[in-house]
Formats: C-alpha cells, sequence, structure tokens
C-alpha cells in the first residue's frame, strides 16, 4: 500500500501560521493519531500489504446488536427503528442475508412501532416522528419480504406526513416539533418509496430546502445558519427525488462538499474547521454521486470522469480502514473514539460509495485491500442497498397511489 498522496504525511498537515486555538490544537491532536496509524501502517506494508475489512468481527458486532444491548443503550430507547435500520443496513452492505424467523421478528417489532393514526415512532406507544419513521420504512425495505412491506400503512403514512407539513412547505419533526432539512428529506424518501408521493403533499418543499443553501455551497437545518454535511446531503438528495436541483447552485455545492475531505486524514469533515469523522464518509461522500448524476444530465457529462466520483476514494477508503475499524468489530469515528451502530453504518456506507462507481455506461470498482474488501452498492438516494431499493420501488409501484 502507497500512501494516499504523493506529499508525505508531514507535509500535508495542518498549518496554524503560528496562531494557535483550540480548533488548531484540536486538529493536531487528531492528525497526530491518524499519522501514527498511517506511518506504522507503511513501515509494514511490504510485509503485508492486505489492507482488511474486518468483516466477520462487524458481522459478530452487528448481529448480537439485534438479539441484545448493554444498558448504555437505553439512551436511544426513542431511537429503536433507527437501531434496526443501522444494524440491518451495515449487515447488508457486509452482504449477509439473516434468517426467515430474524427478519420476521424484525418487522413484527418495527409493526408495534407504528402509531395507529399513522407514521412510526421512536418505539412502541411513543409519538410518532419523521426520524424513525424514515428508519423504520428503510429498514423494512432491507427486510425485502412481503410481510415487511406491508406493515406500513400506507394511507395513514401519508395522513402523517401531511400533518408535519407546514404552509409554505417546509416539515415538522413531529407534532408541534421543530422544523428543519431532515425532515423534508425524510418525508420525502418514506413517500417516495412507498409510492404516496403526490405535488401536494410536497409543495414548495423544494423552494425551502433551496433557502437552507448558504454562501459556501452546502446546506444548513434551516435558512440562515451554518452550512453542514448531514444536512446538505439531506437537502440535495430530497431536491433529487423531488426533480428540482436546478434550483440551487449545484458549482457551489460542488466547491464546497470537495473542500471537505481532509488532506492528511483522508477522511470528510462535517463543517468547515471542523475534525475529521468516519459518519461523513457517507453524508459528504454520497453527495458526489448525486452530482455526478445531476451534471451528466445537464449536458455536461464531458467534463466528468467515467471512471470515479469527484473525490478521493482512494484516501477515504485508507482513512476508514486504518483509522475506523476495531480489530473486535465495529467502527467510529475517528482514533480513540468507541464503537456504535450509528458509525458503524455510515461508515460502512461511506466504504462502499468510495468502492463503487456507478453510471449509465459501466460499473467500475476502486478497491483498496482486493476482493475480500468488497461491499454491496449502496443506493446514493435513500441510503440501502441498490438491489432492496430496487425491489421496494418494483413492489410499491404496483400498489396504487395513495
Amino acid at each position: 500500500m502507497a500512501y494516499h498522496s504523493a506529499k508525505s504525511v508531514e507535509d500535508l498537515r495542518f498549518k496554524d501560521d503560528g496562531l494557535t486555538t483550540i480548533t488548531s490544537e484540536e486538529q493536531e491532536k487528531v492528525e497526530n493519531s491518524v499519522a501514527r496509524n498511517y506511518l506504522a501502517y507503511m513501515r509494514v506494508s511490504n510485509l503485508d500489504p492486505d489492507l482488511s475489512l474486518y468483516r466477520q468481527k462487524h458481522v459478530q458486532y452487528l448481529k448480537r446488536g439485534l438479539h441484545d444491548l448493554s444498558q448504555s443503550y437505553e439512551c436511544l430507547d426513542a431511537s429503536r427503528p433507527w437501531l434496526c435500520y443501522w444494524i440491518l443496513h451495515g449487515l447488508e452492505m457486509l452482504n449477509v442475508q439473516l434468517d426467515g424467523e430474524e427478519y420476521a421478528q424484525t418487522a413484527d417489532f418495527l409493526k408495534r412501532c407504528q402509531d395507529p393514526y399513522g407514521g412510526f415512532c421512536g418505539g412502541p406507544q411513543q409519538i410518532p416522528h419523521l426520524a424513525p419513521t424514515y428508519a423504520a420504512v428503510c429498514a423494512l425495505c432491507i427486510v425485502g419480504t412481503r410481510q415487511a412491506y406491508d406493515v406500513i400503512n400506507r394511507p395513514k403514512l401519508k395522513t402523517f406526513l401531511a400533518s408535519c407539513r407546514t404552509a409554505e412547505g417546509s416539515f415538522t419533526m413531529h407534532q408541534d416539533g421543530e422544523v428543519d432539512i431532515r425532515g423534508a428529506y425524510c418525508a420525502v424518501v418514506a413517500a417516495h418509496l412507498t409510492n404516496i408521493m403526490t405535488p401536494e403533499l410536497f409543495e414548495g418543499t423544494a423552494e425551502w430546502i433551496a433557502k437552507c443553501q448558504t454562501y459556501e455551497g452546502g446546506f444548513s437545518g434551516e435558512p440562515g445558519l451554518e452550512a453542514h454535511g448531514g444536512y446538505t446531503f439531506c437537502g440535495y438528495a430530497a431536491l433529487v427525488l423531488l426533480g428540482k436541483h436546478h434550483l440551487i447552485d449545484n458549482k457551489r455545492l460542488l466547491t464546497w462538499v470537495t473542500r471537505r475531505q481532509m488532506r492528511l486524514e483522508g477522511g470528510f469533515q462535517g463543517r468547515t474547521n471542523k475534525l475529521v469523522d468516519g459518519c461523513y464518509s457517507f453524508w459528504q461522500g454520497g453527495v458526489f454521486p448525486l452530482l455526478h448524476t445531476v451534471i451528466d444530465a445537464s449536458g455536461n457529462g464531458h467534463l466528468l470522469s467515467n471512471e470515479k466520483w469527484m473525490f478521493d476514494q482512494v484516501a477515504l477508503q485508507d482513512y476508514l480502514l486504518m483509522n475506523c475499524q476495531l480489530h473486535h468489530g465495529g467502527l467510529v469515528d475517528k482514533p480513540g473514539k468507541s464503537r456504535d451502530f450509528y458509525h458503524t453504518c455510515y461508515c460502512l456506507s461511506g466504504l462502499s460509495v468510495a468502492q463503487h462507481f456507478v453510471n449509465e455506461y459501466q460499473t467500475k470498482l476502486t478497491l483498496v485491500g482486493g476482493q475480500d474488501n468488497k461491499l454491496a452498492p449502496v443506493h446514493p438516494v435513500y441510503n440501502i442497498g441498490v438491489q432492496h431499493a430496487a425491489d421496494a420501488l418494483k413492489y410499491f409501484r404496483k400498489l396504487p397511489l395513495i
């Protein structure tokens, strides 16, 4: 393995120009830990050239979480559909098929999280909320059985989504809840996957999302705030699904998102002057396939490569494989952090994006560490497996539009 840059690790370090701040000190600490990993690996790479994905350890970690969680997860009692989604999605990326009973039990649990009046709750008998609604719909699509699909009460789901819609086209996360761009994304994905999407439901939504693009080029949670990787993905993916990506400055978005990949680390930061974080491997990395498709469709495809995305795919894989994996399973934000299902899910999603270049002409693989590291391709709009997305869309498109 050769380091992903022609420059040395030292040449790529952050330069504070002699003006030390809390931000620069934290950046230096992260760079030191990442640099140690890269330098140590380069010293032994001639003896052991393979950079392995600890596949079986990650599978064991995820499977355990599907059946049993420690007391530390008590704080996520209102996020239980998310835990199902993070775990199931991580397993599908690792090409793991669970047995029918495990899928049936998961679908049954998510059914108990569905509110009688529509939408899904963070747990049984809680209040319906757009975030666990997105997670539950995606998790049921990953399960991919008729039993799972039919858990979703489509008419009542549409009623719930409509109840969250504001007059300007934005969405509250729940009744009397906060308005931000996540709500719009969760609502659009849930409606699009289940074939309940109508112009009336999303009237003004794209225009409201467009107001969230900042002077930097990324998107904020609501108009007037700071651009952020998670909000940027949510906003842009929603615009793509709505067919309204032309409402924003795509060139400025491309400039902003390309500048979020860190020079030394190879991973992405979520905001300007912030630290690298493994979860932004997808939140930022997942924007590139969407931008590529939009630019290609605009007639400027000649400006694009037909073999790679517009970021350094090798550098991102280096960061994830050498800095975010734990030997006993699970992936993390950055070296020194604890594992969790959230980061395991989004690190694997980002790794899949970095491995698979797909356009209408071809599929091109860029694999660090060889074929054994290959993950399943991820659908960059929904963040579930491509095949599971296609199967769900095929099933729900046969049902009448509500």
